[in-house]
Protein backbone atom coordinates (compact mmCIF):
# COMPACT_ATOMS: atom_id res chain seq x y z
CA UNK A 1 0.00 0.00 0.00
CA UNK A 2 2.53 2.80 0.90
CA UNK A 3 3.80 2.17 -2.20
CA UNK A 4 0.61 3.39 -3.99
CA UNK A 5 -1.10 6.69 -4.83
CA UNK A 6 -4.12 6.41 -3.11
CA UNK A 7 -6.86 9.33 -4.43
CA UNK A 8 -9.63 7.87 -2.16
CA UNK A 9 -13.43 7.86 -3.61
CA UNK A 10 -16.09 10.48 -1.56
CA UNK A 11 -18.24 8.28 -0.95
CA UNK A 12 -19.65 5.62 1.94
CA UNK A 13 -19.19 1.67 0.97
CA UNK A 14 -20.08 -1.18 2.91
CA UNK A 15 -17.49 -3.97 3.83
CA UNK A 16 -17.70 -7.74 4.27
CA UNK A 17 -15.15 -9.31 5.98
CA UNK A 18 -15.47 -12.65 4.80
CA UNK A 19 -15.01 -15.52 7.60
CA UNK A 20 -12.32 -16.95 5.96
CA UNK A 21 -10.40 -13.71 5.96
CA UNK A 22 -11.66 -13.10 9.74
CA UNK A 23 -10.31 -16.86 10.58
CA UNK A 24 -6.87 -15.89 9.35
CA UNK A 25 -6.84 -12.63 10.81
CA UNK A 26 -6.70 -10.64 8.07
CA UNK A 27 -9.66 -8.33 8.91
CA UNK A 28 -7.96 -5.37 9.74
CA UNK A 29 -5.81 -5.95 6.74
CA UNK A 30 -8.83 -5.23 4.54
CA UNK A 31 -10.21 -2.61 6.83
CA UNK A 32 -7.48 -0.49 6.43
CA UNK A 33 -7.43 -1.25 2.36
CA UNK A 34 -11.02 -0.15 2.49
CA UNK A 35 -10.42 2.92 4.45
CA UNK A 36 -7.80 3.95 2.32
CA UNK A 37 -9.56 3.74 -0.61
CA UNK A 38 -13.16 5.41 0.34
CA UNK A 39 -14.12 8.31 2.68
CA UNK A 40 -16.58 6.18 4.82
CA UNK A 41 -16.42 2.28 5.20
CA UNK A 42 -19.64 0.47 7.30
CA UNK A 43 -18.92 -3.09 8.29
CA UNK A 44 -22.33 -4.44 9.42
CA UNK A 45 -22.79 -5.28 13.05
CA UNK A 46 -23.51 -9.45 13.15
CA UNK A 47 -22.52 -10.38 9.90
CA UNK A 48 -19.63 -12.30 10.33
CA UNK A 49 -20.17 -14.67 7.72
CA UNK A 50 -22.47 -14.29 4.80
CA UNK A 51 -23.25 -18.28 4.99
CA UNK A 52 -22.70 -18.69 1.30
CA UNK A 53 -20.78 -21.88 2.44
CA UNK A 54 -18.43 -22.21 -0.61
CA UNK A 55 -21.11 -22.97 -3.20
CA UNK A 56 -23.60 -24.14 -0.75
CA UNK A 57 -25.63 -21.08 -1.00
CA UNK A 58 -26.23 -22.02 -4.40
CA UNK A 59 -27.77 -25.37 -3.19
CA UNK A 60 -29.09 -23.87 0.09
CA UNK A 61 -29.99 -20.28 0.01
CA UNK A 62 -31.96 -20.00 2.66
CA UNK A 63 -28.28 -20.40 4.42
CA UNK A 64 -27.30 -16.87 2.89
CA UNK A 65 -30.64 -15.49 3.90
CA UNK A 66 -30.69 -16.36 7.41
CA UNK A 67 -27.19 -14.83 7.87
CA UNK A 68 -27.54 -11.83 5.76
CA UNK A 69 -31.11 -11.38 7.25
CA UNK A 70 -29.79 -7.98 9.43
CA UNK A 71 -27.67 -6.40 6.30
CA UNK A 72 -29.99 -4.30 4.31
CA UNK A 73 -31.01 -2.66 7.45
CA UNK A 74 -27.80 -1.37 8.10
CA UNK A 75 -26.69 0.38 4.62
CA UNK A 76 -27.25 3.99 4.66
CA UNK A 77 -29.41 5.61 1.89
CA UNK A 78 -26.29 7.37 0.64
CA UNK A 79 -24.27 3.89 0.09
CA UNK A 80 -24.48 2.50 -3.52
CA UNK A 81 -21.87 -0.33 -2.98
CA UNK A 82 -20.24 -2.53 -1.43
CA UNK A 83 -16.91 -4.62 -1.31
CA UNK A 84 -15.60 -7.94 -0.06
CA UNK A 85 -12.79 -11.13 -0.91
CA UNK A 86 -15.01 -13.73 -2.02
CA UNK A 87 -16.98 -13.34 -5.78
CA UNK A 88 -19.92 -15.93 -3.77
CA UNK A 89 -19.91 -14.15 -0.64
CA UNK A 90 -20.46 -11.10 -3.31
CA UNK A 91 -23.01 -13.11 -5.12
CA UNK A 92 -25.28 -13.56 -1.59
CA UNK A 93 -24.61 -9.53 -0.55
CA UNK A 94 -25.65 -8.54 -3.90
CA UNK A 95 -28.72 -10.69 -4.07
CA UNK A 96 -29.77 -9.65 -0.06
CA UNK A 97 -28.98 -5.88 0.42
CA UNK A 98 -30.03 -4.02 -2.57
CA UNK A 99 -26.37 -2.85 -3.74
CA UNK A 100 -24.18 -4.45 -5.64
CA UNK A 101 -21.06 -6.13 -3.93
CA UNK A 102 -17.76 -6.71 -5.68
CA UNK A 103 -13.82 -7.35 -5.33
CA UNK A 104 -12.20 -5.03 -3.01
CA UNK A 105 -9.50 -4.85 -5.63
CA UNK A 106 -11.42 -3.18 -8.23
CA UNK A 107 -12.03 -0.26 -6.01
CA UNK A 108 -8.24 -0.70 -4.89
CA UNK A 109 -7.58 -0.52 -8.76
CA UNK A 110 -10.29 2.95 -9.17
CA UNK A 111 -8.15 4.83 -6.70
CA UNK A 112 -4.78 4.18 -7.35
CA UNK A 113 -2.56 6.34 -10.26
Amino acid sequence: MEDLTIKPVDETVMLHITCSARRMGLADTLLNVAKACAKDVIVPEHIECCGFAGDKGFFTPELNEAALHPLKAQIPANCKRGFSNSRTCEIGLTHHSGIPYHSILYLLEEVTA
